[in-house]
């Protein structure tokens, strides 16, 4: 009699075999590292998911007492503490993104070696638990812009405001594919793990997190709007505070990088993960 295995492991023949349909199947899974990374990242801590909270808003009052009461950065006539809110929301998603799924491969050494499952499901379950920070802090954003509406700021909500869903699903994709990349890179060269957060650091001062795309010569401001995060976070800050500037031609162009990078990412993670147990 002939069996039927419910499940067949066999090495990839093809370099551009993602194998997405697999990583699907195994949806259920991405659930529980969701659930895992949100009890691990607040175990033994005092103030639990507080911290969602507490780390956006000590960021921006520190900005705004820095960049806005001592540089006197120009914040295009919206309130200080809500223009570098509004940046600091979106980075603070993207970074995490970034940051979480560059260490997949040395922070699941254990999990991987001992279990059979599409390996793609951690960074997106990563992905994932991020959002639920990011959500957290966006309400937080807009408490904020409606209190200072009604206290008579000059905000204006535009229809670009509409296309936050898109601009929180790119981040996802940009972040998770430099992250994954990032993750491949150190299963042998553990080094570069040490050099993300500073390259996050240094990779948010070339983004108008902190200041406006406005106040950039023209030169300046098309050179930096080839960073494929720079007009994610000029166009929230337009969207939901009438600020700012509107390019829409450089977000097309940063959607091109973004799908480029995340396949580019996908494809090293899968071809690195067959052998990774050997190195990491």
């Amino acid at each position: 009699m002939e069996k039927k295995w419910t499940a067949v492991i066999e090495p990839q023949k093809k370099l551009f075999d993602l194998k997405l349909k697999e990583v699907w199947q195994y949806r259920d899974l991405i659930w529980l590292f969701v659930k895992r990374d949100f009890t691990t990242k607040f175990k033994q801590t005092v103030l639990g998911p507080l911290w969602y909270i507490i780390q956006p808003l000590f960021t921006t009052i520190v900005q705004t007492f820095v960049f806005g009461g001592i540089a006197k950065l120009p914040t295009d006539g919206v309130p200080q503490f809500l223009f570098y809110m509004a940046g600091n929301v979106p980075w603070a998603y993207f970074s995490s993104c970034l940051q979480s799924t560059s260490n997949t491969f040395v922070g699941n050494a254990n999990v991987f070696g001992k279990v059979y499952f599409p390996r793609l499901t951690t960074p997106i379950a990563t992905v994932i638990s991020s959002l639920f920070n990011f959500i957290v802090q966006f309400v937080m954003f807009l408490g904020f812009t409606l209190y200072y509406v009604l206290t008579g700021a000059d905000i204006q909500v535009t229809w670009v405001a509409a296309l936050t869903p898109l601009f929180i699903i790119q981040m996802a994709m940009l972040g998770m594919g430099f992250g994954i990349i990032i993750s491949s890179l150190t299963t042998k060269y553990r080094d570069l793990q040490v050099l993300v957060t500073f390259g996050i650091s240094l990779w948010m001062y070339a983004t108008p997190v902190i200041y406006s795309g406005s106040t950039l010569s023209p030169k300046l401001y098309s050179v930096m709007m080839l960073n494929p995060m720079a007009p994610i976070i000029e166009l929230m800050r337009y969207g939901w505070l009438g600020s700012g500037t509107m390019p829409l031609m450089y977000w097309g162009i940063s959607w091109i990088t973004t799908i480029v990078v995340l396949f580019i990412g996908i494809v090293i993670f899968n071809k690195v993960e067959k052998t990774f147990m050997d190195t990491v």
